[in-house]
């Protein structure tokens, strides 16, 4: 990820059955969400992702066995050969000491799909140039360390065991290759510049994802990251890679970060290449109307493993963020970072089991949703085919909750989570509708009062 402190067949059809059942999608049998993009277009590519709206980001490598520590300063992370200025040489012997006997990608998909996140990304390979599975391409990879099993193997078959769609991230960004350009101004071990081929490198990248997107049967997305460095990585050279890997699998989702961004884009574009946009540790102000984006966001402060990181996000902050981008037409992907020898911080096993208990009662006023459709509310909206789920993290001191601009009267009124009889009670008012609400909240952590309509509700813009 990028850092504040940087410069300051058949076959396959099968694959994501339970994932596209899970989402409402086609049944066993038939064509799966994610297998539909050539038939009907990029739109139906994209169906199952923005059904999701929720899924789970990891960060694990080489850098997690550090722990974010480095002669005495205890603010790294996943950047810490880069911002703790390691030789190469030193940080290849970190290979031995690469042996993460407690990673467990059953428990890390299932906790994912509990807390109802529906597809999970992780790292094959971050900046540092170390690849989480045997590649071919190079040496630099797990096969070299004393754990030697394929990771990305786990992960992916783990995900589909539980229903999660399994997705790559990977660095275009590469410290180690001999070849990548351009150097730190610190580094001395590498090839020279002068020596230096950078379209070689660009061969060596392109084998790396063609082997992600061969070996591992149908994935989600490619997550792509550090395409900024705009001398050596052109837009042509962004063009190039996805269109690689469309050939290679035409309906993996990819992000905007495939091609460095234009003069003068936002970060919530998808651009010209990329399927959508990825605004990192923020939610925007607002969603742009037809405009696919998601914000990637961390637990804590960090997007590898830290331990002196003890800023975590409480469970109301997490929920919130969720509903935030939900209710703006956008996805969550929120970070875990595992430890040196693959277990979970319990800060964030504590958090994901947090969300999972909300989401077993709220997920459906997120998957599926659309952004809300109204302005200037005080509380969030999501919007569903005939529903209209309102988010209220602090229970409205007053019974009455009025919707301005709500011309539709609902069907019924009903809290998520309340009594199953439960009707509230709702009356039209001249600037839009009043729905009068229990005493109490139904959740501790964020109550969502659900309006069902008999057809599409219509809200009257502001």
């Amino acid at each position: 990820m990028r850092r504040r402190d940087f410069l300051q067949s058949s076959a396959h059809a099968a694959l994501f059955s339970l994932a596209a059942a899970r989402l409402g999608a086609a049944p066993v049998g038939t064509a799966s969400p994610l297998m539909a993009g050539d038939a009907s277009g990029a739109a139906d590519k994209m169906a199952w992702w923005r059904e999701a709206r929720f899924g789970m980001f990891v960060h694990f490598g080489i850098y997690s066995e550090l722990a974010g520590e480095w002669n005495g300063r205890t603010d790294y992370g996943e950047w810490i050969r880069n911002n703790a200025k390691i030789p190469i040489e030193q940080y290849d012997t970190f290979l031995e000491r690469f042996n993460p006997v407690a990673f467990d990608a059953d428990r890390l998909a299932s906790l994912a799909a509990a807390a109802g996140m529906k597809y999970l990304v992780i790292t094959t390979k971050h900046h540092d140039g170390f690849a989480l599975w045997p590649s071919r391409q190079g040496d630099f990879n797990v096969s070299r360390t004393p754990y030697r099993r394929d990771l990305m193997r786990a992960v992916a078959d783990a995900c589909r065991r539980h229903g999660v769609v399994p997705c790559w991230y990977h660095s275009i960004m590469d410290w180690h290759h001999p070849d990548y350009l351009p150097r730190r101004d610190w580094e001395k071990e590498r090839r020279p510049e002068g020596g230096a081929s950078f379209d070689r490198y660009v061969q060596f990248l392109h084998a790396q994802v063609e082997e992600l997107l061969t070996q591992y049967g149908d994935i989600g997305v490619m997550w792509f990251d550090g395409e900024w460095e705009g001398a050596t990585w052109t837009h042509e050279r962004g063009v190039a890679l996805a269109q690689h890997c469309r050939a290679l699998q035409s309906n993996v989702l990819i992000n905007s970060r495939v091609g460095p961004k234009a003069a003068g884009e936002s970060e919530l574009s998808g651009g010209k290449m990329g399927d959508f946009g990825t605004p990192e540790q923020k939610v925007p102000d607002r969603g742009l109307a037809g405009v696919d984006w998601e914000s990637c966001i961390t637990m804590n402060e960090n997007w590898g493993f830290n331990r002196a990181d003890t800023k975590w996000k409480s469970l109301p902050t997490l929920v919130g963020m969720l509903t935030e981008t939900a209710s703006k037409g956008g996805n969550l992907l929120l970070n875990v970072g595992p430890k040196g020898d693959g277990s979970l911080p319990l800060e964030s096993v504590d958090r994901l089991q947090g969300l999972a208990a909300w989401m077993t009662v709220h997920g459906e006023a997120i998957h599926g949703t659309q952004a809300s459709p109204f302005d200037g509310l005080g509380f969030r909206v999501t919007r569903g085919a005939r529903r209209l789920n309102c988010f209220l993290p602090q229970w409205p001191a007053a019974r009455e909750l009025l919707l301005p601009g709500l011309r539709s009267t609902p069907t019924r009124a009903r809290m998520l989570g309340g009594p199953r009889r439960e009707r509230l009670g709702v009356r039209a008012v001249d600037n839009g509708v009043v729905v009068t609400l229990p005493d109490r909240a139904s959740d501790p952590v964020c109550s969502v009062l659900a309006l069902d309509f008999s057809e599409a509700p219509v809200v009257a813009a502001p």
